[in-house]
């Protein structure tokens, strides 16, 4: 187990990361519902328009996917490729157990 001290708070690029994540979970979430909405509305004769809903639903859900997966791999490097932190590496009595 290695212990890091020193860094409580998150910068502004983990909220972001935060962010776009929470933001694409919400997007997904709110494919079906375009579904149904574009569904009732090709019901009411609007085809076109329903799917103009669904596609472009899905649209928005895939570019925020795309960007929250580019914003992770960005701070994960970010993250690794910072040499002032430091990690040591403990000796096997140094483990505690319950």
């Amino acid at each position: 187990m290695t212990f890091r001290y020193g860094e409580s708070r998150l910068g502004w690029s983990a909220r972001a990361v935060i962010v776009l994540g929470v933001l694409a979970v919400l997007l997904v979430a709110a494919v079906p519902a375009a579904f149904f909405v574009g569904l009732i509305l090709m019901l009411l004769g609007h085809v076109v328009g329903g799917l103009a809903l669904f596609g472009a639903s899905i649209l928005a859900a895939m570019v925020a996917i795309v960007a929250a997966a580019l914003g992770g791999v960005g701070y994960v490097r970010k993250a690794i490729g910072q040499r002032g932190e430091q990690f040591m590496r403990l000796r096997r009595g140094q483990y505690y157990y319950d």
